[in-house]
């Protein structure tokens, strides 16, 4: 009998970046959020190992090893010395490349479902180190709890999101793809300062991304949806990651539903809450 597992979207409340590595790498500081929703991961045993890909954005997807959902597959069938497979499910409800974790999370995802299916006995954190090297927003995506992120985000600190969470969420996104390399390749070098450490919603509050304004040159679309959810009032609104993903918090799900009207029909959005 096959098991499930939501790959929970991933919002930046906030996103420094701070300096350039020598690895290609930077170093950032942002504050993860995870949505309550999400693509879905289905896996069952087999001798096996095959991926299938639906859903709303799976057309344009490769269901091989240049798959991150293969590769961590194939990655646990390594290090745990797994000989057998499985047949594997992606219904893929998110915008691929859109900055709000995609195939990190799908990852994240099918690490936990196979580590329930393979009875690997795993944890997190160890889901987490081994599946760095895959990805660095991957860490973050295993555990999908609200965190303080550094060095190139898979430092972790995990935070009292007790007045974060369970607020209401809608992300928007132009249908529209942006390369994450070719926007943080855009960033001038200037390190605008660390993120504000206080109470986590007043330091949401008080950061910024700095991959907005860039991410805004190459897609102009994103501040139109800006400008578009700033004028319904929410209590946050902000591009996620490299984009072109934006969200706005409220405080109640009527706001929320007033917001989402407004917007245009040719952009993809969800409702859901913050886990």
């Amino acid at each position: 009998m096959g098991q499930s597992e939501v790959a929970f979207a991933k919002i930046n409340l906030a996103l420094h970046v701070r300096r350039r590595r020598p690895d290609g790498y930077h170093d950032i500081e942002t504050l993860f959020a995870f949505a309550r929703h999400g693509d879905v991961l289905h896996a069952e045993h087999a001798d096996m190992l095959s991926l299938k890909i639906d859903g709303p954005f799976g057309r344009g997807l490769e269901d091989d090893k240049s798959n991150l959902v293969l590769q961590t597959a194939l990655l646990l069938q390594s290090h745990f010395g797994v000989t057998n497979g499985a047949i594997i499910h992606l219904d893929k409800r998110l915008p691929i490349s859109s900055g709000i974790g995609g195939g990190s999370a799908d990852a994240a995802a099918i690490a936990r479902l196979l580590n329930r299916l393979w009875g690997l006995g795993a944890l997190e954190q160890d889901l987490a180190n081994i599946l760095a090297q895959l990805g660095a927003d991957i860490p973050a995506c295993v555990f999908s709890r609200s965190s303080f992120g550094s060095g190139k985000g898979t430092d972790l600190e995990f935070l009292d999101d007790s007045n974060v969470a369970a607020r209401h969420l809608l992300l928007v996104n132009p249908r529209q793809s942006v390369s994450t390399a070719a926007i943080f390749g855009a960033w001038n070098g200037d390190d605008g300062g660390a993120i504000e450490r206080s109470d986590m919603w007043d330091t949401a509050i008080a950061g910024r991304n700095d991959l907005e304004p860039l991410a805004s040159a190459i897609c102009p679309a994103i501040s139109d949806i800006l400008i578009r959810l700033s004028q319904s009032s929410p209590a946050l609104a902000r591009m996620s990651g490299s984009g072109a993903t934006c969200f706005a918090l409220y405080d109640d799900a009527a706001a929320l539903a007033a917001a989402k009207a407004t917007l245009d029909p040719h952009w993809w959005s969800m409702a859901t809450m913050l886990r």
